[in-house]
């Protein structure tokens, strides 16, 4: 390493632990979640891209599904197929949704369409302040877990009720469920019965489920078919979508059954660490498989003993999100097979350390 910078590449590669998900990210790790029999795809169609899209398409209970390289643009092809076909342009979401804050404004300048952030950024969204919203939009989004709010649920029957409003505007329900495979675990409902309330859903395979890149689109048959056409034209329609599917399939068959399990451990951990000073949960008692911890401390404190625990073996975070106190950092826990792996008293001696100022 540098006199000033740790190098990080060198202590993650030299941990036989993680803290977080599933691990560092390895090469090997995800080459391998690819069957040497696999059957390959051309541009996208037959081999295990289908297999994958008509397992997808079981499990959410939905007409069809489609295998997309990233979820950016499943999300933006199918709120343009919502919105083209009601003739309106505006989509409905939550302030710190996925759409608004990590698309470098994609859904305005590349598809023409109007982002309208609703409610209060640091809450779940409502029925209620859906109903003070006067402009009829092409759809709502809702994202389940609120990731950037700690990873909390909407109410089941406020959700309901939020994707009844948009029925009653003429608008598309549309799930953002990056992390559908969590929540299912959270609300203790079927991936089916989640995603039944809604029109259409995007799912993601590289979060939670550890796979290769790669997302579906699920819904009607029409509308799936139509966002197959804008995979196109988009650019999304690879020559060979064999590994990232192939990779899915493995992961989703092995993961998916853990999902209680990995939102247990998240309740055990928001147990293990809530006392410890300087700490908070959020959200607490976690509702997902993920948590966020608000930790007293300095930025050079968390790196030094980041590279500590690093040195012993134990990979936690390579840096921690700023807050808009100073004297506060926030870092994300998802939860897998990694954090699986520790014991409690494991994880509750890393984040005293890592929360000692």
């Amino acid at each position: 390493m540098t006199d000033d910078l740790p190098d990080w590449d060198a202590l993650r590669a030299a941990c036989d632990r993680a803290l977080t998900g599933h691990g560092p990210v390895r090469a090997a790790d995800l080459l391998a979640t690819i069957p040497p029999d696999t059957a390959v795809d051309r541009y996208g169609t037959g081999g295990v891209v289908g297999e994958l899209e008509a397992e997808v398409a079981h499990l959410l209970g939905m007409p069809a599904a489609v295998y997309l390289p990233s979820g950016t643009m499943a999300q933006q092809a199918v709120l343009r197929v919502h919105a083209d076909r009601r003739g309106r342009r505006t989509v409905v979401a939550h302030p710190q949704c996925h759409l608004f804050l990590h698309e470098g404004g994609a859904l305005e300048r590349v598809q023409g369409l109007v982002g309208r952030p609703v409610g209060d950024r640091d809450r779940l969204l409502t029925r209620a302040e859906l109903d003070a919203v006067a402009e009829v939009p092409a759809a709502l989004v809702v994202e389940l877990p609120q990731r950037e709010i700690g990873g909390p649920l909407v109410g089941w029957d406020d959700l309901a009720a939020q994707v009844a409003w948009a029925r009653e505007h003429g608008a598309a329900a549309h799930l953002d469920g990056a992390r559908l495979w969590e929540a299912s675990a959270g609300y203790g409902r079927a991936p089916a019965e989640v995603a039944g309330l809604f029109d259409t859903v995007y799912v993601s395979f590289y979060k939670g489920i550890g796979a290769l890149p790669g997302c579906c689109l699920a819904g009607p048959a029409d509308v799936v078919a139509e966002v197959r056409e804008w995979r196109g034209r988009m650019g999304g329609t690879l020559f060979g979508m064999w590994p990232g599917a192939a990779s899915a399939l493995t992961c989703l068959r092995r993961r998916l059954p853990l999902m209680p399990a990995y939102l247990e451990r998240a309740r055990e951990v928001a147990a293990v660490v809530r006392d410890l000073p300087g700490v908070r949960v959020v959200v607490d008692p976690p509702q997902s498989a993920m948590l966020h911890l608000l930790l007293e401390t300095t930025p050079d404190a968390f790196t030094a003993a980041a590279v500590r625990l690093a040195g012993g073996g134990l990979w936690t975070w390579q840096q921690p999100q700023t807050t808009a106190d100073p004297a506060v950092l926030r870092v994300e826990l998802p939860v897998g097979d990694a954090t699986l792996a520790l014991s409690l008293d494991e994880i509750r001696e890393a984040l005293a350390a890592l929360s000692s100022p």
